[in-house]
């Protein structure tokens, strides 16, 4: 493998890591901590939002110094750091001592949103296709969180899977640290004088459709986060609840065939969520391959219908119909993730996509806290059919969004050349 195609893969492997921190939680407090805390679900749901606060509020300031420092830089703080974080947040014994953790490993997620996504836009071509694939690897961190929680519940102790990866991302930290140590000594990437006089010569009509634009990128940002976090993070506990009787015969059938116990229903519940995440989470390379085909106003039109159509369906469904419902929305709810990040890297000039990515996130992040209170009130007075109501909503306000994007994104380049021809 040359050096490029390691780079490549390890700020994958980032993006893996980033969202199975976010996560581990999530199916810790809905498979073992409500127990052995003696905490209900909802309550804890409080004690995880600080870090998901931390991974939105940081993000700016990460892409910040990521431009003025080094993005190489930025990722091996961003391994390293983390990894000790979570490796600390596995000896709290307190909810306060494991909301503290999770702040502090929110803090340094933050990063990799902003700085990771700079350098993938920034590098190579084919920029939807990167950035699904890339979003595939997060996703898959996503659905590795729910599987390797759920049987290191049942076979070692929820405290191993904050341990575990914490220890591999600090090594994957020093490889990163050792492919790219000299462009880290360099100055950040992109000063590019050109750029910045062609920002400051665009004509009116290329700036108001870059308002626009915009402006819808940071609406549907909020929403699409908001579908984001109520899918990935309630998910588990969804599972929990409607997906017993699935699980009892899984597991049988697990016994009798593989050996495993009856009692380890978290592993079963786990695997079913790994499942899901994991076939969903390959809906992005369709959609980067539609993105670099036909332009983004259609694929996320395609998406925002699939969400509204399977989120409909899905109150007062259990076991294997519940099963085959929730693929169906979790296609749309992690199709729609390159989205976003497409049209910023289309638009967004390189001095400054760091920064601008930051700004997305500290949007798309704040809006994820802002949505662990919403579940936690919504499934404590009405359960998660009145939830699933609300997210088919939620994807009829996409639509509308969507219908007032252009046809054509706004780039520098456009800008650029349409000032020079006159």
């Amino acid at each position: 493998m040359n050096r490029d195609r390691l780079h490549f893969l390890l700020l994958n492997i980032g993006h893996f890591l980033d969202h199975l921190f976010t996560l581990v939680f999530a199916t810790v407090a809905a498979l073992a901590l409500y127990r052995e805390w003696g905490i209900s679900y909802a309550e804890l749901l409080a004690y995880a939002t600080p870090g998901f606060i931390a991974f939105g509020v940081f993000s700016y300031p990460a892409g910040w110094i990521a431009d003025k420092w080094s993005r190489d830089g930025m990722m091996c703080l961003f391994f390293i750091g983390i990894g000790l974080a979570s490796i600390i947040t596995s000896f709290a014994s307190t909810p306060l001592q494991i909301a503290v953790g999770l702040f502090v490993i929110g803090m340094f997620a933050a990063i990799y949103h902003p700085v990771g996504l700079a350098l993938v836009t920034m590098k190579w071509r084919n920029t939807g296709m990167r950035i699904a694939v890339n979003g595939v690897w997060g996703n898959l961190g996503v659905a590795c969180a729910a599987l390797m929680t759920g049987y290191l519940i049942d076979h070692g102790g929820w405290r191993m899977a904050f341990v575990l990866p914490g220890l591999f991302s600090i090594a994957m930290g020093f490889i990163y640290l050792t492919l790219r140590w000299k462009t880290i000594l360099r100055e950040p990437p992109e000063r590019n004088p050109v750029a910045a006089g062609a920002e400051q010569v665009m004509s009116l009509s290329y700036r108001s459709v870059l308002i626009r634009v915009s402006a819808i990128i940071f609406f549907t940002t909020a929403i699409s986060s908001t579908v984001f976090q109520a899918t990935t993070f309630a998910l588990p506990k969804i599972f929990d609840e409607r997906m017993q009787g699935l699980a009892a015969q899984l597991s049988a059938w697990s016994e009798h065939f593989l050996g495993i116990g009856q009692s380890d229903v978290a592993t079963v519940i786990g695997s079913l969520v790994f499942v899901v995440f994991t076939v969903a989470s390959f809906a992005q390379l369709v959609v980067g391959s539609l993105l670099d085909r036909v332009g983004p106003r259609r694929v996320f039109a395609g998406v925002a219908i699939l969400q509204l159509v399977f989120f409909s369906l899905m109150p007062g469904l259990s076991d294997g119909i519940a099963l085959a419902v929730a693929l169906g929305f979790m296609l749309g709810a992690f199709g729609q993730i390159p989205i976003n990040d497409y049209m910023i890297g289309k638009t967004a000039s390189g001095p400054y996509r760091a920064r601008i990515y930051g700004v997305r996130y500290v949007v798309s992040f704040s809006v994820l806290a802002a949505a662990l209170p919403l579940i936690a009130f919504v499934y404590e007075h009405w359960g998660f059919d009145t939830l699933f109501r609300l997210l088919a909503g939620a994807a009829v306000v996409l639509l509308a969004a969507i219908a007032i994007l252009p046809k054509r994104l706004p780039t520098p380049t456009l800008a650029t050349s349409k000032v020079n021809a006159g």
